[in-house]
């Protein structure tokens, strides 16, 4: 069989998809057969989300059975593996190591797409070679910052932040749910403007989805009223958060961005919110769309799962969150917060993790709280401890099982019994913001997007059991219905909307419309045949629930071992919940969970340690 047909028969066992196929054979049907496998595996793997191959994991042979091992096993003796990858493929036309235009690109013993490759080398540099200090006037930030913050004996990591954030041009804080974030930047944002006197401060907001905007619109603002600040200090703090779609300007139908290197976003202080999210080619664009004078300040928690696109780009920066600061970074953050801040070992990546902070209490989840300390057991990968968080019988939380039918259905009812305060809004024809709130205080969440356990199978079952207790009533012939909540998974600028956008079908008058919150507060409604592509939203994935919170978070995770599901799926999901969280699951499987990592392979790291 050639290997042609051999890499459609690979793609058919799942084993490639067929862009990986059609990428291989399109930049190396002329080539060395081992160059087309290589170049098939890096597109393959860019789909799951890896930035890089490195050549080490070419000769490593993936745990197959049947009809898939016969075909990676002859897949594999069709293109003669090779000893020396690198030579092999540096001698193909289609690889460089970046000194020429080429498809692929070698660095370091890592393959990559050249897209990708470009986007973590600005990455890389932005972070690593941007970190200058800001000439600030230290007595002036120290008073403002005492002014802001209480005094305190002990080290106060979210004064620590304030500091680190406004003496440097880029600076990242992450934490946990509770931990302070936004009062953080609250504070530090008074400061900013504090300092800057009569000088107009332009500032912006931003998150990469809709629902992640409008939290951090609400959150912030409640935080910054309660700050003594004059009322011009007050008008020079922005009142809304965008998407980073609509900040950077997508242009419908294109990959383009209005603003760009050429084009430049008009700020001065930029606050991007959940940066745990933002995907290695959005935060290249990011990074191109700032003026050079331009402050940047991320938010996030480190922990929770990486985007769904390709990288873990805070993950990668917040590895040496833990390394401390420089003998001169510790001895000025002293001086400026009054209390001795620690400096760390070693001289790697120093002007990296003079830019970061992390944020150590949670504030929200005490001794009490049962998703607090299930949250930390997870963190830690502590199966013993998880046993012990749910035996101890926090009133919080609580786990059942999904062996047999009975389970399920019993599910399906906790879910219908979650949603309640919603239908009954519906019931009552409420407003359209009263519902839209309501709908929020509930959630289902699983891993999958398939299946019994995965968004599908769950959004079916669960409309199934509302039409058979009359809580909703679908329409003949079509998906639409009172009360129908979507998704939105495909951006559409001109309409405003983005991926992972939530809005619920009602009819106010003008024939059925979905109305969506918008990051400014106020309530948009669309017509269902307008909609970009979208998907029913009883339930949803973890990765799409990022960025949100819900007083009452069920998560659904699968009855047999999936490699999906990982300690940072199973870690975001409970820090979802803010008061209660349902976990119906496997007890054997979830211990499996939570020692399985997830694995975003990249070069950040590496490139950060030779700084």
């Amino acid at each position: 069989m050639s290997l042609e047909n051999l890499l459609i028969e690979a793609a058919e066992q799942k084993l490639l998809r067929p862009l990986d196929v059609q990428f291989a054979l399109t930049i190396a049907r002329h080539e060395h057969p081992a160059v087309m496998l290589a170049a098939a595996l890096v597109s393959r793997d860019a789909g799951e989300g890896h930035v890089c191959l490195p050549l080490s994991h070419l000769h490593t042979t993936p745990a197959l059975n049947g009809r898939a091992k016969v075909v990676w096993t002859q897949l594999l003796a069709a293109v003669d593996v090779p000893d020396d990858w690198t030579s092999l493929l540096l001698a193909s036309s289609a690889v460089s190591l970046g000194e020429r235009p080429s498809p692929l690109i070698l660095n370091d013993g890592r393959l990559y797409l050249n897209r990708m490759w470009c986007n973590e080398l600005s990455v890389a540099r932005f972070f690593r070679d941007a970190q200058l200090p800001e000439a600030i006037d230290e007595s002036l930030l120290a008073d403002a910052l005492a002014d802001l913050f209480p005094s305190s004996a002990e080290v106060d990591w979210q004064k620590v932040a304030a500091a680190v954030a406004l003496t440097r041009r880029i600076s990242v804080i992450s934490g946990g749910p509770g931990t302070g974030k936004t009062t953080t930047v609250a504070k530090l944002l008074a400061a900013l403007v504090r300092i800057a006197g009569d000088k107009k401060c332009r500032i912006r907001l931003a998150a990469p989805t809709g629902k992640a905007a409008a939290r951090l619109t609400e959150s912030l603002g409640a935080a910054l009223r309660k700050l003594p600040l004059t009322e011009n200090q007050k008008s020079m703090l922005p009142t809304e958060a965008s998407t980073l779609h609509r900040l950077l300007g997508a242009q419908p139908g294109s990959q383009r961005m209005r603003y760009h290197a050429g084009n430049p976003l008009h700020l001065d202080v930029l606050v991007v919110d959940e940066a745990s999210m933002i995907d290695l080619p959005m935060m290249a664009r990011l990074i191109d769309a700032l003026p050079d004078h331009g402050r940047v300040i991320f938010l996030g928690d480190r922990d929770q799962l990486a985007s769904v696109e390709a990288g873990a780009v805070l993950g990668d920066i917040c590895a040496w969150v833990s390394c401390g600061y420089t003998s001169e970074r510790a001895a000025q953050l002293s001086r400026l917060t009054g209390t001795p801040v620690p400096e760390g070992d070693g001289a790697v990546a120093g002007a990296l993790r003079d830019s970061l902070c992390l944020l150590r209490t949670s504030y929200r989840f005490g001794s009490d709280s049962g998703i607090g300390q299930l949250a930390r057991a997870v963190n830690l990968g502590d199966r013993a401890g998880v046993r012990e968080v749910f035996a101890r019988g926090f009133a919080d939380i609580e786990m059942k099982s999904l062996r047999t039918q009975e389970e399920y259905e019993a599910m399906l009812d906790d879910a219908r019994a979650g949603y309640g305060r919603y239908l009954q809004c519906l019931r009552q024809r409420a407003e359209p913001a009263e519902i839209l709130q309501a709908f929020g205080e509930y959630q289902l969440l699983c891993a999958l997007r398939e299946g019994p356990w995965g968004v599908s199978g769950l959004n079916q079952q669960l409309e199934h059991s509302l039409v058979r207790h009359r809580a909703i009533a679908p329409q003949r012939h079509s998906r639409w219905y009172e009360g129908r909540p979507v998704m939105i998974a495909r951006n559409d600028s001109a309409l405003g909307l983005f991926n992972g956008d939530i809005g619920v079908a009602l009819d106010r008058g003008q024939g059925l419309r979905v109305w969506f919150p918008m990051p400014d507060g106020t309530i948009k409604s669309v017509q269902p045949s307008r909609l970009p592509e979208h998907d029913t939203a009883w339930a949803m994935t973890v990765h799409k629930s990022q960025g949100s919170e819900f007083d009452h978070a069920a998560l659904v995770l699968p009855t047999q071992s999936v490699p999906l599901v990982t300690r940072e799926l199973v870690y975001t999901a409970i820090t979802r919940a803010k008061s209660r969280l349902s976990m119906y699951a496997d007890e054997t499987l979830l211990g499996q969970a939570i020692v399985a990592r997830t694995e975003r392979r990249s070069g950040l790291a590496a490139i950060f340690a030779q700084n």
